[in-house]
Parts: C-alpha cells; sequence; structure tokens
C-alpha cells in the first residue's frame, strides 16, 4: 500500500529536481542568443516556467561562472541584455546532457522501463 507522500516534503523536492533542470535547461536555450523575456519564454513555452525572480540571477551566476557572454544593446528603442552560451559553456552543456541521459536512463532501468 503506498504511503501518501506530505505536499510539503513533496514540494520541496520537486523544487530540488527543478533547480538542476533548469541550470541545464537555460543553457540549452542559450545555445541561441536570447534576451531575458525571450528566454523565459521559450522556457516557458517548452513546460519549464520560471519566475524573473530566479532567472536573472542564475543568468548572473553563470556568466559569472565564465559559461555565457552577454552585452546590452537597443532594440525596439530599449536597452536589452542578450545572453549566449560561449565555447566553454558549450562545452558544460555538452557534459551535461551526457549526464543527464545517463541518469534519465539508468532511472528507467531501476523502474523496469516505466517512468
Amino acid at each position: 500500500m503506498a504511503v501518501p507522500v506530505e505536499e510539503d516534503q513533496f514540494e520541496k523536492m520537486r523544487i530540488e529536481l527543478r533547480r538542476g533542470s533548469l541550470v541545464l535547461a537555460v543553457l540549452g536555450a542559450l545555445r541561441e542568443e536570447r534576451y531575458g523575456y525571450t528566454l523565459r519564454k521559450s522556457l516557458e513555452d517548452a513546460g519549464l516556467p520560471i519566475d524573473e525572480g530566479a532567472l536573472y540571477p542564475l543568468l548572473r551566476r553563470l556568466e559569472a561562472q565564465g559559461l555565457l557572454e552577454s552585452e546590452w544593446r537597443e532594440e525596439a528603442k530599449r536597452n536589452k541584455r542578450f545572453y549566449r552560451l560561449n565555447p566553454e559553456g558549450e562545452a558544460i552543456f555538452a557534459q551535461l546532457l551526457g549526464e543527464w541521459n545517463a541518469i534519465s536512463e539508468s532511472i528507467l532501468r531501476l523502474n523496469g522501463g516505466k517512468m
């Protein structure tokens, strides 16, 4: 018989799982240059909504880690900061994606091929 999971416990674990997933998703999305709003919109359209209050600190952290490049440009009479993976970010993304796929395959094997 299944034991009910406390909602609070599930929510904490869900947030922890999403945090790592969002890093991978942001890196993948930034293989193509985007500014914050279009990045947030593309993540949301893919089923991974993220608040601005979480996205911009993540972008600053990834840039400080040397994985992104950014530049301010004027577009439609507004200054916007555009982000893109740099070569190191591309390499890290490829490694992380390989790790993600290996973990996913392991989880599937542990669960008899069912998710």
